[in-house]
């Protein structure tokens, strides 16, 4: 279980933040709550998409009649009904058959505790049943994954350290990106810092991690390695917003002009911000003269798939797609900041942006689900240029959770995808210039240098000169 949420350096297990605080970014109306329908899954992102994040479905009681169930027994019948009645994945497995076999292996771990067999006997079984389902968008959250996941998805705080971490020499210590507003921002970590050292010992994430499951305010002495420099910080755990907005930063000096705009969107997971603040921020990059956008989606592991689609509008004129369920189809179309589902209002964004200027979208194996929707239908409708290395390949299906009897969660794949004509979303985005993301780019970032980005500055230059200008766009 361990892992699963790695890159976060939180106290907590989750490997994913959302819900911006409300503030002066515009408004995004709902019609009404909609079901957690997509969450990050798995380390290094392979989440699916989904729906908002608003309201979570009721806990599924199993019907036992007058027969009485152990809470393992519970559990697992909540699964199995899942399994039946609301899979909709890709996966050809015989589930009646599969539910039928794990049902026996749940009653020989249970054996000897009969009715009292307790809940969490029953994760491991599960576990194996889903695994053997063969659809790795489909798993078991145990119940402090699925305590994270809610507090990140529909609000409040967590005790967090807010960085994130990328391997390197064998462990987990080169600083990939620094929440705002987070202990480690306010101790002035930054992206490509190298941990050297934890608290006077040579730097261990194993040490890191037991500083973030203890679950108690914990303080860091850190020794880092900044492009040659050491230096020395304390950093105390602080309990902060469960938030990873997205935000706007700029590329070239300050007074230049024609400067572009980098928009960081770590996650799509929130209660109805995300897309709100693109919006803006497209506004503030067009007001400011802005001569091209990259939109950073690297590690960006899903989340909303209505945030990601209202989110894609400002850099889209419209695009249509089809989901498919366990009974149905939802014809989905989505055009100037607003999203209709069968023709009736999902979700709308009060002041809606459309960039028209030379664009491109940063991915990398870390960029999942929805964040893989938002690549495909930019580089399908030729708006941009999408630059980086091939995404995490989750991109056609979406996940539900349900909350399970014990504290934990199942996550299940509840639809997938095409396009009006029957066209698959394919499963994976392939970037149409390729920066690989392995050693060689870890090592350049720890030396100050961002290849994928530099790729991405060069994509936007190309296309201006393309279209003979490099006055800001309309």
């Amino acid at each position: 279980m361990q892992g699963r949420f790695s890159l976060w350096t939180s106290l907590l297990t989750a490997g994913l933040s959302a819900l911006l605080a409300a503030g002066s970014a515009p408004a995004l109306a709902q019609t009404a709550p909609v079901a957690v329908d997509n969450i990050p899954a798995r380390p290094l992102g392979t989440a699916v998409p989904a729906a908002p994040p608003l309201s979570l479905p009721p806990l599924a009681v199993p019907e036992t009649g007058n027969t009485p169930a152990s809470p393992a027994q519970q559990t697992f019948d909540q699964v199995a009904g899942r399994l039946r009645d609301d899979y909709a994945g890709l996966s050809a497995v015989d589930r009646a058959a599969l539910i039928q076999e794990y049902q026996g292996r749940l009653l020989a771990v249970c054996q000897s505790q009969a009715l009292n067999c307790p809940a969490e006997t029953a994760y491991p079984v599960i576990e194996a049943q889903l695994t053997a389902l063969g659809d790795a968008h489909t798993f078991l959250q145990w119940p402090d994954e699925y305590q994270d996941f809610v507090s990140s998805a529909v609000g409040g705080e967590r005790l967090q350290f807010g960085f994130k971490l990328a391997e390197l020499d064998g462990e987990r210590r080169l600083i990939t990106e620094v929440v705002p507003g987070s202990a480690a921002d306010r101790a002035g970590l930054r992206r490509g810092d190298v941990v050297q050292r934890l608290n006077g010992q040579p730097y261990r994430y194993d040490d890191l991690t037991a500083a973030r499951v203890a679950g108690r305010p914990a303080t860091l002495l850190l020794d880092l390695d900044r492009q040659g420099r050491r230096l020395s910080v304390t950093l105390t755990a602080a309990r902060t917003a469960a938030a990873d907005p997205p935000r706007l930063s700029w590329v070239g000096p300050e007074k230049a002009a024609h400067r572009t705009a980098v928009i960081r969107i770590p996650t799509f997971l929130s209660a109805g911000e995300v897309a709100a603040r693109v919006h803006e921020e497209v506004g503030q990059a067009r007001a400011r003269g802005a001569g091209g956008i990259v939109v950073d989606l690297r590690g960006n592991a899903g989340g909303s798939l209505l945030e990601c689609d209202l989110a894609a509008s400002a850099f889209v004129p419209e695009f249509r797609r089809v989901a498919h369920s366990a009974g149905r189809e939802t014809q989905t179309r989505v055009a100037g900041g607003s999203r209709w589902d069968d023709g009736v209002l999902a979700g709308r964004i009060s002041r809606p942006q459309l960039w028209r200027g030379p664009l491109t979208v940063l991915v990398d194996e870390g960029s999942a689900s929805c964040a893989e929707f938002f690549a495909y239908e930019i580089q399908r409708a030729g708006a941009g240029v999408v630059v980086g290395a091939p995404t995490s390949g989750v991109g056609n299906t979406a996940t539900r959770v349900f909350p399970l009897t014990g504290g934990a969660g199942l996550q299940l794949t509840v639809l997938h995808y095409s396009k009006p004509g029957g066209q698959p979303y394919p499963l994976q985005v392939q970037p149409d210039l390729k920066v690989e993301s392995g050693e060689a780019f870890l090592r350049a970032l720890a030396q100050g240098r961002d290849l994928a980005l530099e790729a991405g500055l060069q994509a936007l230059r190309r296309q201006s000169l393309a279209h003979g200008t490099l006055r800001p766009a309309e």
